[in-house]
């Protein structure tokens, strides 16, 4: 009796030891690793937001002695040549024929019109003026992830999207001083581009992967930009200014290639979905850096029609 009792117990503490205690663990450990990659991507969104946020105030800074002509197919050809030593030193396989069409809308949308457009109408306002603009950049890549992915989002979300194109339209119009009407319709052309170029962008790099969309798309434009750039320089190097030097290395370096380095990496890791709602903050770094840096007014009216956009975006994706 005493025999048949040891077995029994000992059977019950070997099941109870057996399977369920490693399982437990590796879920654990599992779960951890999702939380772990889930921060780390939203770190690198992030950071990504800031690098960018320095775009504009870069620009209006590098456009005071460049034209925009010159500086959009300098920040591109200086970013190409980066992006293709990237390529090459850590031997990445070339985008398939049937990439090429996609690679070529997101130079359009990020390489050549997004840099041009901003350029030219940095020449009519001021950064800050600009950076508003920027609010509706989250709601154009949704727009176009619906055009082209074929999503019927809910009423609500046209709804939050007329209230947010709205505001900016309203902005556009009645703000007096540092706004004009080529300006602001640049910089709506602008936003359209980019939204296009990121979505075109977003869907391609599951398969190219983040960073390597970004660099393919820089050399499919690079013969082009190099030939403006060699055009349109300057006649004289002697009257560029240093700052003008340093926001064409900003927008060459940092925001042509290393904010999509990390923006792309964030996205990979986090969810587009999730990440994507980070570029809600872009608007107020970039009118904090145009304020302490550029020292340019920042009216109450900017500030405000930014928040209003932002709520508007924050709404219309949570309806998408």
């Amino acid at each position: 009796m005493a025999y048949h009792m040891h077995t029994v117990l000992l059977n019950c503490m070997a099941l109870s030891l057996s399977a369920p205690a490693p399982v437990s663990y590796d879920a654990a450990f599992r779960k951890l690793g999702i939380m772990d990659r889930t921060t780390d991507g939203w770190g690198s969104g992030l950071l990504g937001v800031i690098i960018f946020s320095g775009s504009l105030p870069a620009t209006r800074v590098a456009v005071g002695d460049f034209s925009p002509l010159f500086l959009t197919s300098a920040r591109a050809a200086i970013a190409a040549l980066l992006g293709a030593a990237f390529l090459v030193l850590l031997r990445q396989v070339r985008p398939a024929r049937g990439d090429l069409g996609s690679l070529a809308v997101v130079a359009l949308g990020v390489v050549v019109g997004f840099p041009l457009l901003t350029a030219l109408a940095l020449q009519h306002i001021t950064s800050a003026h600009s950076i508003v603009f920027i609010g509706l950049l989250p709601l154009a890549t949704a727009l176009f992830g619906v055009l082209r992915g074929g999503e019927r989002p809910k009423p609500v979300f046209w709804l939050f999207s007329g209230l947010g194109g709205a505001t900016v339209a309203g902005f556009a119009l009645f703000n007096s001083g540092a706004g004009s009407l080529m300006g602001d319709l640049l910089m709506v052309a602008a936003i359209l581009l980019c939204g296009l170029g990121y979505a075109e962008g977003a869907s391609l790099s599951r398969r190219l992967g983040g960073w390597q969309v970004i660099s393919w798309a820089l050399l499919l434009a690079l013969p082009t930009m190099a030939m403006v750039a060699l055009i349109t320089m300057p006649e004289s190097w002697d009257v560029i200014s240093g700052p003008a030097w340093l926001g064409l290395a900003y927008v060459s370096i940092f925001s042509m290639l290393v904010g999509f380095v990390f923006w792309y990496r964030g996205l990979a890791l986090g969810g587009i979905a999730g990440v994507g709602q980070l570029q809600l903050l872009q608007p107020f770094f970039g009118l904090a850096l145009a304020a302490l840096l550029l020292h340019e007014p920042v009216a109450w009216t900017m500030i405000a029609a930014t928040g209003l956009v932002v709520v508007c975006v924050a709404g219309a994706k949570r309806f998408a």
